[in-house]
């Protein structure tokens, strides 16, 4: 029972990052206009994420352009999209695997042992999710904070680390935890039962004696 729920609550945890991990791919705050140093402090502020661009004005107006050309788009903005899209498709198919291989469903539920497979793969999956997304946000905060300290770089022209970012770096952890507590509950439950087959087995020994 005790491993149940502490698949349950790996499960729930890497759910939870999943879907963190769609409202980052979403967000169009990846980065956002600095007013730091000598920056004058403008009455719009500019955002910019992975699909689109925006200004919201100091009236609460806010204006969104999508990115027409994925080809004249940065590298790391077309690898980090990548690595976002794989993300959430990983993380959907760990979703359908996970629900499968948990003892809390009957699913599967005559062969304990192949269970135990599925759900350390959907573990594994979640696992892979969580790496591509924390990949995908470093790599841009990386991009961000160079340009940033680039002293070619106008003061009014930096941008600073967008809410998005922390979202993602949340939801990464979340879903590598989650998927860490399922493929452990799985382990444990082999050894256990590899334990207590050599515990029997000398028992069994001594009846045929």
């Amino acid at each position: 029972m005790a491993n149940s729920g502490f698949q349950l609550l790996g499960y729930f945890l890497a759910l939870g990052g999943w879907i963190g991990i769609i409202s980052t791919t979403v967000l169009p705050q990846w980065k956002q206009s600095s007013y730091a140093g000598d920056a004058i402090i403008m009455a719009v502020g500019l955002y910019e994420g992975l699909w689109m661009s925006c200004a919201s004005q100091s009236t609460g107006q806010v204006q969104c352009k999508i990115f027409d050309s994925l080809l004249s788009l940065d590298i790391h903005i077309q690898t980090c999209r990548a690595l976002m899209v794989i993300s959430v498709l990983m993380g959907f198919i760990a979703i359908i695997v996970s629900v499968v291989g948990m003892k809390c469903t009957k699913v599967g539920d005559n062969n304990p042992s192949t269970k135990n497979k599925i759900a350390v793969a959907g573990g594994g999956l979640f696992l892979l999710a969580g790496i591509c997304t924390l990949v995908s946000v470093s790599w841009y905060a990386t991009q961000v904070s160079y340009h940033f300290f680039d002293p070619n770089t106008p003061v009014n022209a930096r941008y600073e680390f967008g809410s998005a970012l922390f979202v993602g770096w949340a939801a990464a952890c979340l879903t590598m935890l989650g998927g860490s507590f399922l493929c452990c509950s799985c382990a444990n439950e082999e050894r256990r039962g590899q334990q207590y087959y050599r515990q029997s087995q000398p028992s069994t020994d001594r009846e045929y004696v």
